[in-house]
């Protein structure tokens, strides 16, 4: 923040204090403003798809599958690839006429594209290969919150007879919340640093059209060394940052307090047995709400989760 407030200093010319004369500098940029519509782009295209696509996975894994193990590992890998070595990996894939896309539209009949030099497609690109390498890593945190969830919940629902996409969208995805909403921070932050990718793919082309802003800070500073225009694009970034992160924060804490600060209790065999035998006998009256009520116990977390269960099975 101070640097930002002076010049680049030379060996010639001493660094002055400079006030807002960068920040004018960087309004009237209009590098900085494609830039910067790049990355909002680049993370609009980027957080929901690779959140999405991680709960499924964990969906998919956590249930009983041959080889699950595998599975889960071929999900994982991509996450403990060097960055380096996934860039030079999609590379090829993009590379005309004798990369994977070429070759497997070819045996279709289309024509040779240069996926990293068109502006039209070069973002797409990076996006794509970016939630490939995420997505794997966001499972992990979706796997661990599935299996830490009472099993005792869908065992209730089951009973009722409510469809896995009523549990899913009343119970489970309810129950993920907190899960969701870290991965949402760590998922901001990563759309916003991007730079080994880029380096070894397109270096910001063409015409900046793949630029983002951390990469660009990092050519400001060490290809035209305007440290001072740098510390500027730094602070801007970190403000973007503390803005997204600290609108999510507020409702992440409201879930923690909710859910990580008092679980729910597992009740013991016997009266789990009693809850499933009582549960069975007003199944004609009772509703998903109610079997859920004598499955877990009245915890403010249970009450909570009686507020989503409605009795409408239908919806």
């Amino acid at each position: 923040l101070i640097d930002s407030l002076f010049s680049t200093g030379t060996v010639v010319r001493p660094s002055r204090f400079a006030g807002l004369a960068n920040y004018a500098l960087l309004a009237d940029d209009p590098i900085f403003w494609q830039v910067l519509r790049n990355n909002l782009y680049f993370a609009a295209a980027t957080i929901p798809t690779s959140i999405a696509i991680a709960m499924l996975m964990a969906i998919w894994v956590n249930d009983r599958l041959p080889a699950r193990a595998l599975v889960r590992m071929s999900y994982f890998t991509p996450t403990i690839l060097p960055m380096v070595a996934v860039a030079n990996l999609w590379l090829f894939f993009y590379t005309p006429q004798i990369g994977l896309f070429d070759k497997v539209g070819a045996m279709f009949g289309a024509a040779s594209h240069n996926w990293l030099g068109d502006p039209s497609t070069v973002m797409a690109c990076l996006a794509l290969m970016t939630v490939w390498t995420e997505a794997g890593f966001f499972m992990i945190f979706y796997l661990a919150a599935l299996q830490s969830l009472p099993p005792e919940i869908e065992e209730a629902a089951k009973i009722e007879g409510a469809s896995r996409w009523y549990f899913f969208r009343r119970v489970t995805f309810p129950l993920l919340m907190p899960t969701t909403l870290f991965v949402l921070v760590n998922a901001t932050i990563n759309s916003f640093k991007l730079v080994d990718h880029l380096f070894i793919l397109t270096k910001g082309g063409p015409d900046n059209a793949s630029n983002l802003l951390l990469y660009y800070i990092y050519q400001v500073a060490f290809s035209f060394f305007d440290t001072a225009y740098a510390s500027t694009l730094t602070v801007v970034l970190l403000a973007l940052l503390a803005v997204a992160n600290t609108s999510v924060l507020p409702a992440l804490g409201t879930v923690r307090r909710q859910y990580a600060l008092d679980p729910p209790e597992r009740p013991d065999d016997a009266t789990l047995a009693r809850n499933k035998a009582r549960a069975s006998s007003d199944r004609s009256s009772g509703s998903l709400g109610e079997t859920l009520a004598c499955c877990i116990s009245r915890t403010s977390p249970a009450r909570l989760l009686m507020s989503w269960c409605r009795p409408d099975m239908s919806s």
